[in-house]
């Protein structure tokens, strides 16, 4: 069963990716063109997916001796909480500089870190994705636009979870599907994938 719903997170969430853009809030309204605007940025997208399979990792622990199943949740929570710090920061006009270089390192930094399956504490590693998710919130209060600040907020918050359980379910599915050992390194390759993705838009910015 976890192995089905780890599959078919992963799957929905890479199907449902290119299918937006982002949305009119005059004519979607401002739920819907929040729940888009993350999935209209390549750098988002990857990033977020990067936090699920590192937490997929964390959760495992180093070599499977030291598991630490809050990991699963609690770092990408973390991410989650302090976007929406960001995005009322930029609300609030707070100025914060360098926001898309930090968020294009964001997705070079997450996807090394799960590639190399760097094991640190859990706060250790809520501190860590907090710091981008940050940037990542203020450039989405950057581009609020026309569409309520409440609603929108609520919608690009449940599609940034999406996101991550899609990076988690992609971790936990390739360890149902091949094992402990080859899952985790597959796991590992995909956030190689993640980081070198993120390095072609830092390059091509």
């Amino acid at each position: 069963m976890l192995k089905r719903i780890s599959i078919a997170a992963a799957l929905l969430a890479a199907s449902a990716a290119p299918a937006f853009a982002h949305l009119d809030p005059a004519e979607h309204g401002s739920f819907m063109a929040g729940v888009s605007h993350p999935l209209f940025g390549a750098d988002h997208i990857l990033a977020m997916v990067a936090v699920g399979l590192w937490a997929a990792l964390l959760a495992q622990g180093a070599d499977h001796r030291i598991p630490n199943r809050r990991a699963l949740w609690l770092v990408p929570a973390a991410f989650v909480g302090t976007i929406a710090l960001g995005f009322t920061a930029a609300l609030l006009a707070v100025p914060l500089p360098f926001v898309e270089p930090v968020i294009l390192a964001s997705v070079v930094v997450i996807g090394l870190l799960a590639a190399v399956a760097l094991n640190v504490p859990t706060a250790i590693a809520m501190v860590m994705v907090g710091f981008f998710a940050f940037f990542h919130g203020h450039a989405h209060g950057g581009e609020l636009g026309s569409a309520g600040a409440l609603t929108f907020g609520i919608g690009f918050a449940l599609s940034t979870a999406a996101l991550h359980l899609a990076g988690i379910g992609l971790g936990l599915g390739l360890g149902s599907m091949f094992g402990d050992g080859i899952g985790r390194f597959a796991t590992r390759i995909a956030g190689g994938a993640t980081a070198l993705g993120g390095l072609w838009l830092a390059l091509g910015a």
